[in-house]
């Protein structure tokens, strides 16, 4: 039946391309400043299709109607799109062509694609447009025909902008804004515009609200040689902003005008911006206006993935309050809440107070994972409250989870496995952490990315020929973004992405896992800091070190499928966590510890 809501809408959305003389539309997952998660105004994608994961291209053509997700989200996409009459198209599966591939093959001499400029990548827009020229096809980047079919769409958020407390910035906004400018030279240009909004929440040392759970504001940055504009909603600020804008020399603007604002860039000016944040309206402006762009990732991403001290004191700090919450809930579970036939809701609605208690935690970092039994093979499985499944005893329970508190942001996952567990269980348990310790106690060479170290985790997985559909780690924000760039851990490139090299006080998460549709899912995850590790003569070395300290299920736990190696790994890491956890706990809790802890 909720299929048919959204054929309905696809079939509206092909009448007003008609109106428009074109055949095909396209929409991705973003709003104008190429956000990973976009607040309820920009889900233009879910609303023509009803699926609701992160990530996903939506390609909607004469005769059918196209979707593209990653494997995160195969499961629930397949589930979610029933009756829509949209084809799912699985990234990286065999037979399946990239989206630009299928856009070359499918489109013919004369049609017109239709997408909305500011809601598109300038570098996935510039290879849609070459595509389309050169099969003599044609594009129309203004108005979105969404516009005319989405009566009820919600409003655009416009929240109040706050100044981090100096206790909490990292690096004052002076030396971060000299590093941007030093980079800025370096690529030969005059002046630079950032789009991506935690890039700028780093610089500026402000916060917003206007996407759930990323602490960010709407605003865009205009760098030159002596001057710094930030385009900010006059309803977003405050009398502290504008105090703050006023002491550092930053001109605020209004976010509403920075389009128009745009035409005092000309021929000759050389302007730095990124590609992939930057959307293709913004970018074909500017060069219309004969602005010369070199397209490079923004020198502040690289700068804020590497945590100053202070940060990285903060984040141990908000990290071990963090595991102490999760471990107290994983007791509870263990001990009670699975015997009690909790929702998936239900306990998601626990940890998640618990964390809100804290006086430093403002909010969540995303949504709680709460996922059970077969749900628990869902990447981002969302439990709703009506209807979520219970958690029983002789079941996987997966809880993914994480926070936003005053000195760091949090994500952390863990999977409960039922006493009776069956062999084939706990040796894919026993696997997936076995790949995450492997990965967590690497000792590796300066100068090497995640891709590099991608195999650490998978290892133990292909020796079963098992593999988990997405990447094992990403970057995390310093009270931003959870998912945060450019470092990440994985086992192929990104098609137009540079890769970072791992570099000390960047944070990673380690997180493989296996994911078994219609049986469980399994997920362990820590969060890593990259620290130095040692100099010779073969040349510096780096290796991690956990910032996160929760128990790992020993009833999953299968000895004899670890070597010794592996077991020494768990054991020291189960010490480490003991020590951490055990001087804020009361005798009972010590003793569930301990008994956790114990050794294998």
């Amino acid at each position: 039946m909720m299929g048919n809501i959204y054929s309905g809408r696809i079939e509206a959305l092909r009448t007003e391309l008609d109106k428009n003389d074109a055949n095909w539309y396209l929409c991705t997952t973003s709003d104008p400043h190429g956000s990973e998660y976009i607040n309820a105004h920009y889900k233009i994608r879910e609303f023509l299709s009803g699926f609701t994961g992160s990530n996903g291209d939506l390609l909607v053509g004469p005769e059918g109607a196209w979707l593209w997700t990653d494997g995160r989200y195969f499961v629930q996409a397949e589930k979610e799109l029933e009756g829509s009459g949209i084809e799912l198209m699985r990234i990286g599966q065999e037979g399946v062509p990239e989206l630009t591939v299928f856009v070359k093959d499918r489109v013919l001499e004369g049609d017109v694609l239709m997408f909305n400029g500011k809601l598109i990548s300038a570098s996935l827009g510039n290879e849609i447009r070459d595509i389309l020229k050169e099969k003599g096809a044609f594009l129309l980047a203004g108005a979105d025909p969404v516009d005319n079919i989405w009566v009820d769409r919600p409003e655009d958020s416009s929240e109040k902008i706050s100044v981090l407390p100096e206790e909490l910035r990292g690096e004052v906004y002076e030396d971060k804004l000299a590093a941007v400018r030093k980079k800025i030279k370096e690529y030969g240009c005059n002046s630079h515009i950032i789009s991506s909004l935690d890039d700028q929440m780093w610089l500026f040392n402000i916060r917003g609200r206007d996407i759930k759970y990323n602490p960010v504001a709407y605003a865009y940055t205009v760098i030159t040689e002596d001057k710094v504009k930030l385009y900010v909603k006059e309803e977003a600020i405050t009398d502290e902003l504008r105090a703050y804008a006023e002491e550092h020399a930053i001109e605020p603007a209004d976010y509403n005008s920075f389009y128009d604002k745009i035409s005092a860039f000309k021929e000759g000016d050389k302007l730095l911006a990124d590609a992939n944040q930057s959307s293709y309206l913004l970018l074909r402006l500017l060069e219309k206006n004969g602005v010369q762009i070199v397209s490079e990732r923004d020198p502040s991403a690289d700068l804020k993935a590497v945590k100053s001290e202070k940060e990285i004191e903060n984040i141990k700090r908000v990290y071990l309050k963090d595991s102490l919450i999760l471990t107290r809930f994983l007791k509870f579970m263990k001990e009670e809440g699975m015997a009690k036939n909790l929702s998936e809701y239900e306990a998601a609605m626990m940890l998640d107070k618990m964390r809100l208690g804290e006086d430093d935690c403002y909010d969540l970092s995303f949504t709680t994972i709460s996922a059970a039994g077969a749900n628990a093979a869902m990447m981002h499985y969302d439990a709703a409250e009506e209807g979520s499944a219970e958690i029983k005893e002789n079941e996987v329970y997966l809880v993914d989870s994480g926070g936003q508190y005053m000195g760091g942001t949090t994500d952390v996952t863990r999977t409960l496995i039922p006493v009776n567990a069956s062999d084939e269980l706990k040796l894919h348990f026993t696997k997936v952490c076995a790949g995450m310790l492997a990965l967590q106690n690497a000792v590796f060479l300066k100068g090497v990315s995640g891709r590099n170290l991608d195999i650490l985790a998978r290892e133990p997985l292909w020796e079963l020929m098992i593999d988990y559909k997405c990447g094992t780690g990403h970057g995390v924000g310093y009270m931003l973004n959870v998912h945060e760039g450019p470092q990440n851990i994985r086992p192929r490139a990104i098609k137009g992405v540079k890769e970072a090299s791992m570099t000390p006080g960047m944070l990673v998460s380690d997180e493989p896992g296996v994911y078994i549709e219609g049986k469980y899912g399994i997920r362990t995850e820590n969060i890593l800091l990259c620290v130095d590790c040692g100099k010779n003569g073969d040349g510096e070395f780096l290796k991690f070190k956990p910032l996160t300290f929760v128990p790992i299920d020993l009833d999953g736990i299968d000895p004899a499928a670890f070597n010794e190696k592996e077991r020494k790994q768990l054991n020291d890491y189960h010490r480490a966590v003991n020590e951490k956890l055990s001087p804020f706990m009361n005798e009972e809790e010590k003793a569930w510890l301990a008994k956790a802890t114990r050794k294998v």
